[in-house]
């Protein structure tokens, strides 16, 4: 049964009638996934940085470091589910900050694994560690629940803008960390696990004690009280999403998995392809941090671009950007370093504007009863399909060429187009349009 014990709080109620503290409260809101956004990112980072690399160590062969990415894949894909449960039945402020909170833990015990060389705790400990990962990633939505339709993707931008400031940061300082993790006793690799667990604690407590009223709780009461209205004075809106909604998740949930499989498939396999044609760990460090930056820094213009011109236009765009990323990775000289950075940095974009099109449909799609536990569900569609990406990759390059890899993902990515033309072409205009319309 779903608790909602703020909806009885007198102050619940002033928002519900007033729009004006609806849109301060919405301005707060962001305010604060932004600082918790900032805090979350610089959390990513270990994982990233040294998860492989203290596997390696303690288990003394590079056969399984590899594990890693895949228990953080794993807890991240289960915690997804469970923060939107959480959200769902609580609001924003508990679902987030727990699941921060159980990032923070795991972050503490994979030091703990260090100092210990204890394999199995090792494991256990990522898991929860990616929990902070999949919350860092479910937070975009909170700035979006009193969002209107026109401010969405903007809201979802500003919100993976914030995260880049933490995680351009984060590996920055695995030297830093080390230096003091060895300073008190601690092994060096575990350092930037310190510097984790304070970043996912830090940002469980500012959702904690700040995302007060909850802005999720607040926005399925508001959306209650508009179904409880009349004709034209509410309640057309909640039935307009409800007619498309089946439609909405499908085209959002498909932007978003296709994405991500061909992001992640030809993101993983170029540092090995770099390798094997003689590129210094410099090459791929430089090539790789150019495409992170490419996944995160156009937010802000992809957001505008998604609300003004529409998720339509987006997700095709998305589609035919990861086509060209796809066909320069494939036809790149292997010493070429400047094609592999422009085809690199298109995969980011493309990745970049399928995600929040994407996103933004799925926040079209859905009304705020039933929002949380959806969004929940279809980022554990979208981890396990990075994942799959990741270990198909390996596969395809194994039994054929890295240049094949690359022309599958873009020619994959190019399913975006007719998926989401037929939601155009089977969608009505209502009050909802912008959701799939351009």
């Amino acid at each position: 049964m779903t608790h909602e014990p703020q909806i009885k709080d007198r102050s619940i109620r002033q928002y519900i009638a007033s729009p004006d503290l609806q849109r301060k409260l919405y301005k707060r809101s962001l305010l604060i996934v932004v600082l918790s956004q900032i805090f979350g990112g610089a959390g990513l980072a270990a994982g990233v940085t040294v998860g492989a690399l203290i596997a390696q160590e303690m288990l003394g062969t590079e056969s399984f470091a590899g594990v890693p990415s895949a228990l953080i894949t794993l807890g991240s894909a289960a915690a997804a589910l469970l923060v939107g449960r959480l959200s769902e039945q609580y609001g924003r402020r508990f679902g987030l900050a727990g699941g921060f909170f159980a990032g923070g833990l795991g972050a503490l015990g994979v030091i703990w694994a260090a100092i210990n060389n204890s394999v199995l705790l090792l494991f256990i400990s990522l898991l929860f560690y990616g929990a902070g990962t999949a919350t860092n990633l479910q937070a975009r939505y909170a700035g979006t629940d009193l969002a209107m339709p026109n401010q969405r993707a903007k809201a979802i931008s500003i919100a993976m803008v914030s995260t880049t400031l933490g995680a351009v940061a984060g590996p920055n300082m695995v030297d830093v960390t080390g230096n003091f993790a060895t300073s008190i006793g601690i092994p060096a690799l575990a350092g930037p696990f310190i510097l984790a667990a304070a970043a996912f604690i830090l940002a469980g407590i500012v959702f904690f004690i700040f995302l007060r009223p909850d802005p999720y709780v607040v926005a399925k009461a508001v959306f209650k009280s508009q179904q409880s209205m009349g004709p034209g004075q509410g309640a057309d809106e909640g039935k307009s999403v409800s007619k498309s909604s089946n439609r909405g998740l499908i085209v959002g949930a498909t932007v978003m998995i296709l994405t991500q499989i061909v992001m992640v498939a030809i993101m993983t396999m170029t540092p090995i392809h770099m390798k094997h044609h003689g590129h210094s760990l410099g090459d791929v460090g430089l090539v790789i941090g150019i495409h992170i930056g490419s996944m995160y820094f156009p937010s802000l213009i992809t957001g505008v671009l998604v609300d003004k011109i529409g998720r339509t236009a987006m997700s095709i765009a998305s589609g035919g950007v990861l086509l060209l990323a796809g066909i320069l990775a494939a036809v790149a000289p292997p010493d070429s370093m400047s094609v592999l950075i422009i085809a690199l940095s298109l995969l980011g974009i493309g990745w970049n504007f399928g995600l929040i099109s994407g996103t933004a449909i799925i926040v079209d799609a859905t009304d705020p009863a039933t929002r949380a536990k959806t969004q929940g569900t279809i980022d554990v569609l979208v981890a396990l399909a990075g994942a799959s990406g990741g270990a198909l990759s390996g596969m395809v390059v194994a039994h054929s060429s890295y240049a094949t890899l690359s022309l599958v993902g873009g020619g994959l990515a190019l399913l975006l187009i007719p998926v989401v033309i037929w939601s155009r072409s089977k969608s009505s205009v209502t009050g909802e349009n912008a959701s799939l319309n351009s």
